[in-house]
């Protein structure tokens, strides 16, 4: 069977990578993709590089658009996607890339978004620990998926091992992220002008102000076993959370930390991330000793992590390396689309990066 797909938002960055990922997929055919002030031109203009999509141009996004379609992916701005989804019950499987299906929280969203809050959707994170399960038990036959956002799938795949297996205590983390520019979209930004972040570092949303902690911490909580006591969802579980711009088109590379679990040996600390990530293919740990390059991951599905105990200051550190765009977005979305809809999980995603 062939799907029908339309990609909203496919003159962006994510909306282009989705684009990229399904155009090499032998089971989709992209029939339709729409923007706002972009529509009406060819998507060509926009995604020069997507040269075997020639042929398309951008309609108009609206309800009755992007309706008709086995599949519609949503890469909207955060707080714009549930206008849309509102109106697509018909559909048989939505993909949203925004934030606004993401969230369980009313308070959350109001605080760290505002507008409508909406429903939240299957969260698509398939290697997620999940309470003694993985996320994707809970993909499989969904017919509506939130992707993530990228900073937050990627603290929450480094950490969520230990706090599965109680080795970490979740209560003090602190997590540094370098992040590339394309995480924040096409839009034109003084902060994101090339004269601005070639040859600098620049930290931003500083203090607990960034949108994806809630999402870090929503997953963090559903990681802890089933019986752990917490009277509210993510109960104990603090971050210190700062991103980093650095003069790298796509890319993250997250250092996180946190306390050693009273009594937890070197063995059942690595053993806990060998456990949850020894059998899969996306996300993998390094060796002892080894830690990943954003170069490493490059237009790859693929979560690298490396981690290190420090006893001496009674800390584990996780540093995880991925491509936003692919496995902090585009890839983790299309790989949820085939565990949904019962294909090969790996269908159209390449674990190898581009290099040099």
């Amino acid at each position: 069977m062939t799907y029908s797909v339309a990609v909203s938002g496919a003159s962006g960055y994510a909306g282009g990578e989705i684009l990229r990922i399904l155009a090499a997929h032998p089971d989709v055919e992209i029939r339709t993709v729409t923007a706002h002030s972009n529509a009406g031109q060819p998507l060509i203009q926009h995604q020069p590089h997507l040269r075997s999509l020639a042929h398309l141009t951008l309609a108009e996004t609206s309800p009755e658009v992007l309706a008709g379609h086995d599949i519609v992916f949503l890469a909207l701005p955060h707080g714009q996607s549930g206008q849309y989804t509102d109106a697509l019950g018909d559909t048989p499987l939505v993909i949203d890339a925004g934030a606004d299906h993401r969230l369980e929280s009313v308070a959350d969203w109001d605080r760290f978004y505002g507008g409508d809050f909406h429903e939240p959707w299957a969260y698509g994170v398939p290697e997620l620990p999940v309470a003694g399960a993985k996320q994707r038990e809970r993909l499989v036959g969904a017919s509506r998926i939130a992707a993530p956002g990228c900073n937050a799938s990627t603290v929450s795949l480094s950490l969520a091992p230990g706090v599965a297996a109680g080795v970490i205590d979740p209560s003090d983390i602190v997590s540094v992220l370098a992040v590339g520019p394309s995480g924040a979209g096409k839009s034109l930004k003084t902060n994101l002008l090339a004269a601005e972040i070639l040859g600098t570092a620049n930290p931003y949303a500083v203090g607990g102000s960034h949108r994806h902690i809630p999402e870090i911490r929503q997953a963090l909580a559903a990681a802890r076993p089933s019986n752990a006591e917490r009277t509210t969802a993510d109960e104990g579980i603090r971050i210190s959370f700062t991103p980093v711009l650095v003069p790298m088109s796509r890319g993250i590379l997250a250092t996180s930390t946190a306390p050693i679990t009273p009594g937890a040996t070197d063995d059942e600390i690595r053993g806990a991330w060998e456990s949850a990530y020894g059998d899969e293919t996306f996300v993998q740990l390094l060796p002892a000793g080894q830690f990943p390059r954003t170069a490493d991951v490059l237009g790859a599905n693929t979560a690298l992590m490396g981690l290190a105990i420090d006893r001496a200051a009674n800390r584990v550190i996780v540093v995880t390396a991925v491509d936003n765009l692919v496995k902090g977005t585009a890839g983790a979305a299309v790989q949820s689309m085939n565990i949904a809809l019962g294909l090969a999980e790996g269908t159209s995603l390449s674990v190898n990066g581009v290099a040099p």
